[in-house]
């Protein structure tokens, strides 16, 4: 197979999502970056502002898991719009809010609304078929990529035209719009009947402790591998404004061409090359060249000696988690029962939000204690890790849903 070409129907489907997805990170990058100037006018402390900030993750990571039962049971698209109007609820309270409760009550509801990525995964494993899977995802993640890139331009704009409550409001009328747009042409992707399991349901944490219990099954390893590259990845966009400050010299006027760079580069590497990649080599070697390039950036952080030497290792990172993630979320959606897909998608992001609640504490921390290096030394180690249980996996056969059994080791 030398491009991807799904029929017509596949191809629309995957399109609306891609669109939706897009505009959906498109709000949540014009109210982010604005969040702790917001919170610094209420009176709050550097501390309150880290709560803040992670509150979004914590409601992710609580939410998912139900969102991915939610979608089991009632459908991928009331699940999506649901959290599109969530979505739009969050923003509309951030525009309006004059404290720091209201900020905090703001970012719970929009992290709630965004336990439903889990969902758009599993619809992606719902309407692409198994070989092409990993190009999707890669796909999907452009899209996301492509809003972070512009969502704070627009988010900038409308704060310095309109006053600093537009970005809210503008950010809640995108997803109303987007909502509307959703509720329109994104058809349901589950067959009629496709998760009508007679068994009975276990509770939804169930899952989750599953994966914990048994590490070694390959639902659980690649939850793992998932997981735990959110968490080296998060530890270095966590610290990157404070190291590119201490050792370059780097000011908020500057860092966001930096910001762009990455996006940029993640967004060409997702859109553009992941997929002849997984198609020339497969997706678990895909996964394990993510690993390896992640290794690489990370220590090669460490030893850089000026901005344009950083600016050619810089790329390293970008590629690794383009490779690493989809790849990743790909296998996963092979080994899953169908019946259950959308609730291991909801428990892969639950891992993935403990990742992004605890990579900031610790990062800063050793970023405090020990000095700029150590948090990319630190996520290095980390992603070896996974290269580790990425390497203990057979290779899955290229363009098929067959289940990759790891090879347990002692």
């Amino acid at each position: 197979m030398s491009r991807f070409t799904p029929p017509s129907p596949e191809l629309r489907q995957l399109s609306i999502l891609i669109a939706a997805c897009a505009i959906d990170m498109v709000g949540f990058a014009m109210v982010f970056p604005l969040l702790p100037f917001y919170a610094l006018r209420l009176d709050a402390s550097p501390f309150v502002i880290g709560v803040l900030t992670a509150s979004f993750s914590v409601a992710q990571l609580i939410t998912a898991p139900y969102w991915g039962r939610f979608s089991d049971r009632h459908g991928r698209r009331p699940a999506l719009l649901i959290g599109l109007v969530a979505a739009a609820i969050a923003y509309m309270v951030f525009g309006l809010a004059d404290s720091v409760w209201l900020l905090l009550l703001s970012r719970l509801v929009q992290g709630a609304g965004g336990g439903t990525t889990g969902v758009a995964q599993a619809y992606v494993a719902d309407t692409v078929k198994p070989g092409n899977r990993a190009k999707a995802l890669g796909w999907l993640s452009a899209a996301t990529s492509a809003g972070v890139m512009i969502g704070p331009a627009i988010g900038s704009l409308s704060h310095s035209l309109l006053g600093p409550a537009a970005p809210g409001f503008v950010a809640a009328a995108l997803c109303l719009v987007n909502a509307g747009f959703a509720w329109r042409w994104l058809p349901e992707s589950r067959a009629p009947g496709g998760s009508a399991s007679t068994a009975v349901r276990k509770p939804v944490w169930h899952a989750a402790l599953e994966v914990v219990r048994h590490p070694g099954r390959p639902v659980s390893r690649y939850i793992w591998i998932y997981g735990v590259g959110m968490l080296a990845f998060s530890c270095v966009t966590a610290v990157l404004a404070l190291f590119l400050d201490a050792r370059f010299g780097v000011t908020e006027r500057t860092i966001g061409y930096f910001f762009t760079y990455v996006g940029a580069l993640s967004l060409i590497m997702r859109s553009l090359f992941l997929g002849p990649i997984v198609e020339r080599v497969g997706e678990t070697r895909t996964m394990r060249a993510g690993t390896v390039a992640l290794v690489l950036g990370l220590l090669a952080y460490t030893v850089a000696p000026t901005l344009w030497v950083l600016a050619l290792i810089i790329p390293l990172v970008p590629i690794g988690t383009a490779l690493l993630f989809p790849s990743t979320t790909s296998l996963m959606s092979h080994a899953s029962d169908k019946h259950e897909l959308g609730s291991t998608m909801g428990v892969a992001q639950m891992f993935a939000g403990i990742s992004r609640v605890s990579a900031p504490l610790i990062a800063t921390a050793a970023f405090q204690q020990v000095g700029p290096e150590s948090p990319f030394l630190l996520a290095a180690g980390i992603v070896a890790l996974v290269g580790v249980m990425a390497f203990r996996v057979d290779a899955l056969p290229m363009h098929t849903g067959e289940t990759p059994v790891p090879t347990e080791r002692s």
